[in-house]
Formats: C-alpha cells, sequence, structure tokens
C-alpha cells in the first residue's frame, strides 16, 4: 500500500527517508551506495549530531545540525564548488577555451555499471591520450594543450549516461616551450577525426582488461556479446562513436562560470523535484531533444531511486581529472611558461587556508554567527549538553 502522503517543496533526502528501506532491502546494492543514501537522508538533522552556539551578548540559544558533507548529497556541495573554482582561477590560462564532450556507447552501458572503477578510467584515460594525441599531431595544432575533464554519468532524466565535460584550452604549448600556438576558431582538429582515435583507444585499454579477467560480465539477454570480446569489438567499431564540440569561450571567465556549473553537480538539484504524493515524485527536466525545453516526469518513489542510486561513484574515485600543461606534474614549470608567454599574471586563490563558514560568508555577504536576535552578538560554540533535542 502506498503512503498517502503529500509533500511540497521535496527534497532528495525526504524520497530517500520514507522509502529507501524498502529500496534496499529489495535491491543488491554496494556499500558505497548504502552509506550516500544514510549520509543524504541524515544530513541536518539530529542523527549526525549537533552543535550548540550560545550568543555571547544576550544569551540566545540555538541547535545546528552536522551536514553529511557527502559528494553526492544536493545540499552540501555549495562551499566546495566555490572553493574549487577560486582554485582553478590560478590555473585557467587567458585564451578561448573549447567545450567538448565524450559520450560512452550504449551498448558498453552495462558493462560500465558493474566495473565503474575499470571502465570510468579508461574512459578518462582514452579520452586524454586522444586528445593529446591529435593536438600534438603538426597536421592539426602542433602543441600540448591544458585540458580538465569532469565525469557525469546521469541524463536530464536520471537515466544512466556516462559522458565527459571536457575543456580543452584553444591552442597549446610547442614542444620546445618556446611558443604558445593558438588554435583556429573552430577547434584544432575535426570531430570526425577526434572520434576515430578516441574509438580505437578506448577498445584497445577494454583489450587490456579482458585479457587480465579484472572485468565483471554482465549477467543480461541482449545484442551484446560481453563473453566474446572479437564480437564486442567488431559491434563497437561497427558505428560512430559521439564526440561533439560546443561554441568556445571566448575569456578565461566565461570557462569559470561555466565550470562552476558542472563540477560538483550531483544526479538531480532539489529546486528540480517538484512534489512527492502518494509514492509518486514528479521533477522538471530538460528535452535536449526538442530545443532544451523544459518538461515534467513522474516517477514511482522507488524508480526515483532505483534511478538516483546509479550515479553514486566508487569510494575515492576521482571525477575531476587534470591533463597536459593542467597536469600536477606541468603547474609549476610548463603552466608557468604559458602564463608568461601569453604576457599574464596568475590569479591567487582568495580562499586557500579559509574554513568553510569563512567561504561561506564571502559568497553570501552574511556573517552566520551574528545573534539573530539582538543583532549585536556573536553565536559561539558551548560544549554545555541540551536536553529533548
Amino acid at each position: 500500500m502506498e503512503k498517502e502522503i503529500k509533500i511540497n517543496n521535496v527534497e532528495v533526502a525526504d524520497i530517500l527517508s520514507m522509502y529507501s528501506s524498502d529500496f534496499i532491502e529489495n535491491n543488491n546494492l554496494s556499500k558505497q551506495q548504502i552509506k550516500a543514501i544514510n549520509a543524504i537522508e541524515n544530513c541536518r538533522t539530529s542523527k549526525l549530531g549537533y552543535h550548540r552556539l550560545v550568543c555571547d551578548n544576550c544569551g540566545h540559544e540555538e541547535i545546528s545540525y552536522n551536514s553529511c558533507r557527502n559528494r553526492h548529497c544536493p545540499k552540501c556541495q555549495q562551499t566546495k564548488q566555490e572553493e574549487w573554482i577560486d582554485r582553478i582561477k590560478s590555473q585557467v590560462l587567458p585564451v578561448r577555451h573549447f567545450h567538448t564532450v565524450f559520450t560512452l556507447p550504449e551498448q558498453l552501458r552495462p558493462l560500465a555499471y558493474i566495473n565503474q572503477d575499470i571502465i570510468y578510467s579508461i574512459f578518462f584515460k582514452a579520452a586524454s591520450k586522444t586528445l593529446k594525441q591529435v593536438a600534438l599531431n603538426p597536421e592539426f595544432l602542433g602543441a600540448e594543450p591544458a585540458f580538465l575533464a569532469i565525469l557525469h554519468t546521469w541524463g536530464q532524466n536520471l537515466s544512466y549516461h556516462p559522458h565527459l565535460h571536457i575543456i580543452v584550452s584553444g591552442g597549446g604549448l610547442d614542444p620546445d616551450g618556446m611558443e604558445w600556438k593558438h588554435s583556429a576558431k573552430n577547434f584544432f582538429v575535426p570531430v570526425k577525426a577526434l572520434s576515430k582515435v578516441f574509438k580505437a583507444k578506448f577498445i584497445a585499454l577494454l583489450k587490456e582488461e579482458y585479457s587480465n579477467n579484472f572485468l565483471k560480465i554482465p549477467d543480461i539477454k541482449k545484442d551484446v556479446d560481453y563473453n566474446n570480446f572479437n564480437k564486442l569489438k567488431s559491434l563497437l567499431y561497427s558505428f560512430n562513436w559521439n564526440v561533439f564540440t560546443k561554441k568556445a569561450f571566448k575569456s578565461s571567465g566565461q570557462v569559470i562560470e561555466y565550470l562552476g556549473r558542472y563540477t560538483h553537480r550531483v544526479a538531480i538539484s532539489n529546486s528540480r523535484i517538484i512534489s512527492l504524493n502518494n509514492g509518486k515524485v514528479r521533477f522538471k527536466y530538460k528535452d535536449y531533444k526538442d530545443n532544451n525545453n523544459w518538461k515534467i516526469m513522474e516517477l514511482s518513489a522507488i524508480e526515483f531511486i532505483r534511478r538516483f542510486v546509479q550515479h553514486i561513484l566508487p569510494n575515492g574515485f576521482y571525477k575531476i581529472r587534470y591533463f597536459g600543461l593542467l597536469a600536477i606534474i606541468n603547474r609549476k614549470t610548463k603552466l608557468d611558461n604559458c602564463f608568461r608567454l601569453l604576457g599574464s599574471t596568475r590569479i591567487i586563490p582568495k580562499y586557500e587556508g579559509l574554513k568553510w563558514h569563512e567561504i561561506f560568508e564571502i559568497i553570501t555577504s552574511k556573517d552566520i554567527f551574528i545573534c539573530p536576535v539582538c543583532k549585536k552578538g556573536r553565536m559561539i560554540s558551548s560544549l554545555v549538553p541540551i536536553q529533548n533535542i
């Protein structure tokens, strides 16, 4: 029997709190998925503990519940995102940048889902090697670019759709390290050529994993034979892989603003959820196949949770990675040289060394420790226990 309840201004945590126990009981989830579900459910509730704040002027008391800080939680990403954006400002070169998207073929998604660590790592490696190889080719650019990649695993409707958003500089450092070479306005290589190289590199890396017997094989009956690599290889080579480039960014400021929307995004924000009514979740999604129009989708709460947990990444997996001139090994050498060649000075991060609440105050222009009652005192931590929480 469905739970007779309707909630407006609903959050992911509300849906999980009401329906996750049934979902967990009837599905085989990883420890990481269960951990994330529990963290999001309990975020900013008494279950994660609290700290007591007392005004040092009027004595007003408040309880502040702790955040879960899980990277999949819709409520715990703002400060981390702003801190990352501030740090990346010192690394983005003052040149035009391109946004390229590499998509994992639909035929590989069942294999990817049960081998996330391996397949996602191959994904990053194949895409980065592709971009670096074609950029260094004298027929295209003949230089090493700066680029970073961000893994997203979802579509707007929460479907499983792994893809990489890659921001790559419109130019690069020549092999001698003496000149910055600007790319053409329409990217430095035809995307069809990029797609072919990417396909070959991914399949070659996949073959290594098959040879090492490290992969779990999906237990599904479809047109794809995952047990036979040669058949799988033939299938993967039979169609074009989806790689495309979006319009170039004209300035580093545009790049940073755009990146801010992608880096710490989770599968769905609370603002997109419309309601939870009798076990049905309604949420907004953008339909890219229909001129990016916003539409409304309704799913059962159980199906909503199933889709949401697909996007919980393996423990310790880095979904943002840096390559070329942005690789850690090159930041103090080649990247500094590029700033010099471009006649630019690197920006010093303003949030470095600050605590989260100090960053939050700068972002919001609000002092979160000012007493909401007397407006004069400051709310300070107290170790005195509180009863009846």
